[in-house]
């Protein structure tokens, strides 16, 4: 399994082969990067793809100086335990 960090569609996602079994979407507001969707294939849950996926969209908000926020609820779970 791997994670791609897709910029130009605004989310991380991790692949299994050839089939996308999880992934974190953003919106961009301004200089702020919105978490707004986490997701995993049950069949994957419990290995902590999900936690990746979400530090994944973090660490390229702060390479790009970026903030972040999550209306996802587990999202912001994981910024908070950040912070």
């Amino acid at each position: 399994m791997k994670i791609f960090f897709e910029e130009l569609n605004n989310r991380a996602v991790v692949f299994d082969n050839q089939t996308i079994i999880g992934e974190c979407d953003y919106i961009i507001q301004g200089d702020i990067w919105n978490i707004v969707h986490t997701i995993v294939d049950s069949k994957y849950q419990g290995q902590g793809i999900a936690r990746k996926l979400v530090e994944c969209v973090i660490e390229n908000a702060k390479k790009e100086n970026k903030q972040v926020i999550a209306d996802c609820s587990y999202a912001k779970k994981i910024l908070e335990k950040k912070n």
